[in-house]
């Protein structure tokens, strides 16, 4: 049986390894034996890894440029810097009862996390942060750590983001694609308001330490209206004067209490479809521009069974960071502390044709400032949005008027770490993949 997606699908497209419609028959002992297979498997970066070439051409990682013949050292030392989440085997069963494995279908989960990561890296270490095997590191780096450990009680952990595709009809187990990951970062609650139940964006807001403001963009466009009013935002219980608007009930204003320039950080995602069965040519070049920009995260994407996080490129080729090394769970130790050796990839970085790539990506960005997020939309309207184009991606001004009303997230009025919501999850996301059978 082949899986193929609809052609009027919404959602990723991606041909997923367990990707299956309700009903469906269990596997079968052949299919049983080959996921065994799989999650057994130990995929590690050997020394018979490529090298990065000898070549004059630059290489840009998240934003920052590289001289391959004089900053090879320094280019390796960025890579490695980067929080590095692979699959993980000997953790709590996710729901008391499921895996204790995400090997085999949780790569882009772990894609999802770096770069979450690398967001919260930058806004509470900045982007020229660097790490240093067996070095001691800034107390907020051990909090970032922390929050993706593979523990129900982490608010980023592979337990509250697999759980949270429960609502979307996605078994614990199941292949999320990159839109699906977009939308878990996102995350979507519904919340009873009078007479009906609204959807408000809730997995960063478990978390008031990283107060990120999470945007992910609809039919391919990005508005810049929705995104200033969400990032500007302050929930009436904090502030309600004469001097703030009202903007679909909720209140913002630019002198929000606890932020020092009235901006929220912005964890900006724009999923993308760049092709039908593979990558339009036409996009290469845009689609590596974004890469160049200050306020990158990179890019989750890959090839269908095969997630990777995408942090750059040299000419033609995308540099990423694979998942697909199956390590044992690591916990804090007894003076609070994580070791950290295995969160970082210590190796020359994988990298592969962008040509190969899977139409289906997700393109990720943050801006701590107002100031960034002004630069990212100048630098989308020369580099991206260039005439006599195809364009990638639409960036607008106005909210679009045939579109439903923009409703910025709130804080949901409870107390909790996050953990409680993983067990009632029912009708947490829209709608997001459908797939039909081409042939058996």
């Amino acid at each position: 049986m082949e899986w193929r997606p609809w052609s009027g699908a919404r959602g990723d497209g991606w041909v997923g390894e367990r990707a299956q419609a309700s009903g469906d028959t269990p596997r079968s002992p052949g299919e049983k034996r080959v996921f065994s297979r799989c999650e057994k498997h130990v995929s590690v970066l050997s020394d018979s890894l490529e090298e990065l070439p000898e070549t004059d051409e630059p290489v840009w990682i998240l934003g920052k440029q590289y001289d391959l013949q004089a900053e090879k050292s320094k280019l390796l030392s960025d890579i490695s810097a980067r929080l590095w989440f692979t699959y993980r085997r000997k953790f709590s069963p996710i729901g008391g009862t499921g895996p204790s494995s995400d090997a085999g279908w949780g790569c882009m989960l772990r894609c999802g996390q770096m770069m979450l990561a690398q967001a919260l890296i930058c806004k509470h270490l900045g982007r020229d942060w660097g790490w240093e095997k067996h070095q001691e590191q800034p107390e907020e780096y051990q909090r970032i750590l922390k929050c993706f450990l593979d523990r129900k009680d982490c608010c980023y952990s592979i337990h509250q983001m697999a759980q949270m595709g429960v609502g979307e009809g996605k078994s614990i187990g199941e292949w999320f694609g990159p839109n699906t990951v977009a939308q878990v970062l996102k995350e979507k609650l519904i919340a009873v308001d009078g007479n009906h139940g609204n959807f408000h964006e809730k997995l960063a807001l478990f978390d008031e330490w990283n107060s990120l403001a999470v945007y992910v963009s609809m039919d391919n466009t990005v508005v810049i209206e929705d995104i200033k009013k969400m990032c500007h935002m302050c929930p009436s219980d904090l502030t309600h004067d004469s001097s703030s608007s009202s903007y679909n009930g909720l209140d913002w204003n630019t002198d929000c209490p606890g932020q020092t320039s009235g901006w929220k950080p912005l964890l900006l995602i724009v999923p993308l479809r760049l092709g039908i069965n593979q990558i339009n040519p036409i996009y290469a070049d845009a689609f590596k521009e974004c890469f160049k920009m200050p306020q990158s995260l990179g890019a989750l994407g890959g090839k269908p069974n095969s997630a990777y996080y995408f942090i750059g490129f040299l000419g033609d080729e995308l540099i990423y960071l694979d998942p697909h090394t199956t390590q044992t769970f690591v916990d804090t130790e007894e003076n609070g502390t994580v070791n950290d050796q295995s969160f970082h990839c210590q190796q020359s970085p994988p990298r592969m044709k962008i040509l190969n790539l899977d139409p289906s990506v997700a393109l990720g960005f943050f801006c701590k400032e107002e100031e960034d997020f002004d630069n990212w939309c100048g630098l989308v309207q020369k580099e991206i949005l260039k005439p006599q184009s195809l364009q990638m991606f639409e960036l607008v001004e106005k909210h679009p008027a045939h579109w439903p009303p923009f409703i910025p997230p709130t804080k949901p009025e409870v107390t909790t770490t996050g953990a409680e919501f993983i067990e009632s999850t029912n009708n947490l996301f829209e709608l997001e993949e459908d797939f039909e059978i081409l042939s058996i």
